[in-house]
């Protein structure tokens, strides 16, 4: 399963993608707004967004790249390392 995180804290990068992998999950990570976002997000299983700290451009960008896929959308306030666990535990 691939999953795209959007959002988050840039020092948590690396333990994001290990609980994806302990999860047997890909993970892309994308804690700031690169400038090609739209073509770096793919056509992910799951799109996971920490809304309390990524900008509206950013969620408006990656919604708008998943909007007629299969892709499931996660919405979670909180971008602790649990939170994570709960996400991926419920949709993997």
């Amino acid at each position: 399963m691939s999953v795209v995180i959007i959002g988050g804290h840039d020092r948590m990068v690396c333990t994001y993608k290990d609980i994806c992998r302990q999860f047997n999950c890909t993970a892309k990570v994308f804690t700031q707004q690169p400038a090609n976002l739209r073509t770096q997000i793919g056509r992910p299983d799951l799109l996971v967004l920490f809304t309390s700290t990524v900008s509206h451009q950013m969620v408006h960008s990656a919604l708008q790249m998943t909007k007629n896929t299969n892709t499931e959308i996660v919405r979670s306030h909180s971008s602790s390392s649990c939170a994570l666990k709960n996400i991926l535990s419920a949709h993997c």
